[in-house]
């Protein structure tokens, strides 16, 4: 089961198209969805994340925590909409595209998918783009 929880004012305008989307996504990959809870918040809330839980003192647009089970995937995914928004000026998107890569990221690291090495990034991006292709909102 995948729910939308909302910090801020914000709120997916498409999300049965959307949890439609990171179903197949999942399924495509041979895994099971579990839980996976998408938090949309602000950097303040998700810097306060960042420094708690991972010793990081700095902004950033996705923290996922991955409580998977075996093949079964599940997870709270926290994302910041001011990040997400920034990166999508610097890059040269759209807010919706950026949010939607975002999204999927979080997804494709309880996959298995990782983004430390530059070729791992390679990889990560590969997998967003391909996700992205999937979807029809």
């Amino acid at each position: 089961m995948i729910t939308f929880n909302y910090e801020t004012n914000f709120k997916l305008e498409t999300e049965k198209s959307i949890e439609s989307w990171i179903h197949k996504i999942i399924a495509m990959h041979n895994c099971e969805e579990g839980e996976i809870n998408y938090i949309f918040c602000d950097d303040v809330y998700l810097h306060k994340l960042n420094v708690e839980f991972l010793q990081h003192d700095t902004l950033t647009d996705i923290i996922s925590f991955d409580n998977s089970l075996g093949n079964q995937l599940n997870g709270d995914i926290f994302i910041s909409l001011e990040r997400v928004a920034e990166n999508a000026k610097d890059f040269k998107v759209s807010f919706t595209e950026e949010l939607y890569r975002v999204m999927i990221h979080g997804v494709l690291h309880y996959i298995g998918f990782k983004d430390k090495t530059e070729e791992d990034q390679k990889e990560m991006t590969v997998q967003e783009n391909s996700a992205l292709s999937e979807l029809s909102t």
